[in-house]
């Protein structure tokens, strides 16, 4: 029986404790990129279902604020809160817009065959393996695109970049014993590096109001409750009630007929 010198030792536990970590890195990038594009698909139908109904809010809300001006043209604070609110409402319509433009464009089903392409590809791949800045560029590029196929749903896409990089020279180990243990000594390195800043996203991710929105949604789902069906309805009397107002005031500032004085009236009448 032959006896290993202790660096090949030593080597061989570094690369089964390597090829464990790429393993877990790729579960982890693959169950990343899933909850980003679960995200992204519920925010689009909650601006789909909610939120443009919120931007039809704040649109109403400016042009309250803009007839108020008109009933105080010389008050100031009622001039910036105007200028605030259309401001406002310019952003929630270009957030609709874009929101429903992609609710339109996206669709996001995984199969188990994209999902095993993903997960060969990067484990491949993943830039954090990369040994200088040049190559480690080369692979952010190329995990970008695979991060794209996946989310796209592009299984010829996925084929073809796992077909590329399958005969790379960047698979070709090195030379001596010792660069070897060098090289992944700091692969495992980075890979733990890698899998600390997943960490740190998801958590981040599943501590944002969007995620928790998805939740709840979800939880009312199961109890046969629409929470976002309710979330509409509420804005839509919202609304109603803001629709209310405008006509009051749009009806006074039109009193130019009236034997009232309209200007430097208490706006809080027409609430």
């Amino acid at each position: 029986m032959i006896s290993l010198a202790p660096e090949e030792i030593e080597l061989n536990r570094k690369r089964s404790l390597l090829e464990r970590l790429k393993d877990r890195l790729a579960d982890r990038e693959e169950e990343m990129a899933d909850l980003r594009a679960e995200l992204e698909q519920f925010e689009a139908k909650y601006t789909m279902e909610v939120g443009r109904f919120y931007a039809d809010l704040d649109e109403i809300d400016a042009e309250i604020a803009e007839e108020e001006v008109k009933l105080n043209p010389e008050d100031e604070e009622i001039k910036r809160k105007a200028e605030e609110a259309r401001r406002r409402a310019e952003e929630s319509a270009a957030q609709a817009d874009e929101e429903n433009w992609q609710a339109c464009t996206f669709k996001w089903q995984p199969t188990a065959e994209a999902k095993k392409a993903y997960h060969k590809l990067a484990r491949m791949i993943h830039p954090d393996l990369a040994l200088d800045a040049e190559e480690r560029e080369r692979r952010h590029d190329l995990m970008a695109k695979l991060n794209d196929a996946y989310s796209a749903g592009d299984q010829n896409l996925l084929n073809k970049l796992v077909e590329e990089y399958r005969d790379s020279p960047d698979l070709v180990k090195g030379d001596t014993i010792g660069d070897e243990l060098v090289r992944a000594i700091r692969q495992i390195a980075q890979l733990k590096a890698r899998l600390k800043d997943l960490r740190e996203e998801k958590l981040t991710l599943e501590l944002s109001e969007l995620f928790i929105l998805s939740e709840k949604v979800h939880a009312e789902m199961l109890e046969g409750r629409n929470l976002l069906k309710q979330m509409a309805e509420r804005t839509k009397t919202q609304i109603k009630k803001a629709e209310r107002r405008l006509s009051n005031l749009r009806q006074a500032n039109l009193s130019e007929t009236s034997d009232i004085d309209v200007r430097g009236l208490d706006i809080s009448a027409f609430r």
